[in-house]
């Protein structure tokens, strides 16, 4: 059930960022504080934002459908989202100033992904 949770949450959150990301990358850049200050700043921000977001949403939609990309999708929101987490979290406290509600609201979100996969991996590692 946690599993199923967690990738459901995750394939409609990051497929919804993700898309509106592609249509608009100056939303997520204005969030983050980032300017465009070359011509290849908006394919990055389109890509980064826009196409690993839905594509990860994607993943974690077939994972939460196909019994056998579950564990697989699973394993990427632990590691991937957790990867993120972490490095955000060292970067928000170990960066030169106060970083903002932005950056606090994704690390919760990315903390929360992460510890929910593990979990779901746990109750699930029967089935390895």
């Amino acid at each position: 059930m946690t599993g199923k949770f967690i990738l459901w949450l995750s394939a409609i959150v990051f497929i919804a960022y993700g898309l509106v990301c592609l249509v608009s990358p100056a939303l997520p850049a204005n969030y983050a504080g980032l300017a465009f200050t070359s011509a290849d700043a908006l394919p990055e921000i389109a890509a980064m934002y826009g196409g690993v977001q839905t594509g990860v949403g994607m993943f974690c939609l077939l994972g939460a459908v196909k019994a056998e990309f579950y564990r697989p999708a699973l394993v990427l929101l632990l590691l991937g989202i957790g990867a993120l987490a972490l490095a955000r979290c060292f970067w928000a406290f170990a960066g030169p100033g106060q970083v903002g509600a932005y950056t606090y609201g994704a690390m919760v979100y990315e903390y929360f992904t992460a510890i929910m996969a593990a979990i779901a991996l746990r109750q699930n590692r029967a089935a390895i």
